[in-house]
């Protein structure tokens, strides 16, 4: 299958971030992560989220336009607890964004920002528990996606703007006390990965050294303002989900006939890891008080390809929900086939992940051993005291 094609047939947001984010249940356990963790006070006053599908909780289904990736149709949703229907989250339940919160000491994810707007309720919900500015399509680049969604550099401006109503409603030291506390959460890249990748293969070439040096320069340019720019805000503890392998999503996966990851999108993945996490340090060491933690999704989702048993999965390549082979060949929607265990499935859809990887997900960003969380894991994050 063309790679173009098939992304713009699929119109559901190509994003990984924490997608494939899972470390086997013996790294688990040795890392001394519970399995089942109880109800825990809140480690943060408020949670902050930016990024794309695998963190949006809704945003999108308040966007106009024909061509906006929404969730908001069966079977999204079906395990969702006790309403069982879509509330605009790109999974068969709770997404990553929520188990991070609930790590947190919250019962899910803030609420989506456009949500919040069109019931009045922003301010109050800012102030004591957070918003989700995360859209589905999104990218680090405005030109990703284009039109369908709400990129990066608005999700940092409708951040700002909430803000000014937050002093406006307390008074800024006020604001500034909550926000230096606060958990900023972000994950967002994928989509990048994807529309250079199709534009490259539509050109029939195959990008160049300088062609990905650019690349990635655009990247960590808009990236390292949108950081900067929140932390002018106040902002101090970022929660960072770096790339997974971006070609090791069921839909990419379709256009071999042996079912095979694209090494190459996987290589472009890589590199812009690498970048991020000199970013990363170079801000941190430039910026008094920014503290982060940088989550290896990559590292992680290969040791769970390698062994997908030991996680408790059965299947680490095809869609739960979907049709045709790989059930990747058709979208999920009602009427596609539902797999018959849907925690034994790596992905939900042909390109996002199960709630139950999502879980482990983010017990992993919270526990997770040095090597695949640094220079601090989550809950160290949580914890930090400038």
């Amino acid at each position: 299958m063309h790679l173009g094609k098939a992304m713009k047939k699929q119109s559901v947001a190509l994003s990984l971030v924490g997608m494939l984010i899972m470390i086997s249940i013996q790294q688990l356990v040795a890392a001394g992560v519970p399995s089942a963790p109880g109800k825990i006070a809140r480690q943060v006053p408020a949670v902050y989220v930016l990024g794309d599908s695998t963190l949006d909780v809704g945003n999108n289904n308040y966007l106009p336009g024909k061509d906006v990736p929404r969730a908001n149709k069966p079977y999204y949703g079906i395990d969702f607890p006790v309403i069982s229907k879509p509330t605009g989250r790109f999974s068969n339940g709770y997404n990553v964004a929520d188990f991070i919160a609930k790590n947190l000491g919250f019962d899910k994810s803030p609420p989506a920002y456009l949500m919040l707007k069109a019931h009045n309720r922003l301010i109050p919900t800012a102030l004591t528990m957070g918003v989700s500015y995360a859209s589905a399509g999104a990218g680090i680049l405005d030109s990703t996606n284009a039109g369908g969604n709400i990129p990066l550099s608005k999700q940092v401006r409708d951040f700002k703007s909430t803000r000014g109503e937050m002093v406006s409603k307390v008074g800024s030291g006020a604001v500034r006390r909550l926000l230096a506390k606060s958990f900023f959460l972000f994950g967002v890249g994928s989509n990048d990965m994807f529309v250079f990748s199709a534009a490259q293969q539509k050109q029939n070439r195959t990008a160049t050294p300088a062609d990905r040096k650019l690349f990635y320069s655009n990247l960590i340019s808009n990236y390292s303002a949108a950081i900067t720019e929140l932390y002018k805000m106040g902002a101090r503890k970022f929660a960072i989900i770096n790339l997974g392998p971006v070609g090791c999503v069921p839909i990419v996966r379709l256009a071999s006939a042996t079912g095979a990851c694209d090494d190459r999108m996987n290589q472009l993945a890589v590199g812009f890891d690498g970048e991020l996490k000199s970013l990363m340090a170079g801000l941190a060491a430039r910026l008094p008080g920014l503290a982060y933690s940088l989550a290896d999704s990559f590292a992680s989702t290969q040791l769970t390809f390698a062994n997908p048993a030991a996680a408790g999965f059965a299947n680490a390549d095809s869609a739960c929900c979907g049709s045709g082979r790989l059930g990747s060949e058709g979208e999920c929607r009602r009427g596609a086939s539902l797999c018959g265990d849907r925690d034994r499935y790596v992905f939900w859809d042909r390109v996002h992940p199960s709630q139950q990887a999502c879980k482990l997900g983010a017990q992993a960003y919270f526990y997770g051993p040095a090597h695949l969380i640094s220079p601090i894991n989550f809950s160290q994050l949580a914890a930090y005291s400038s």
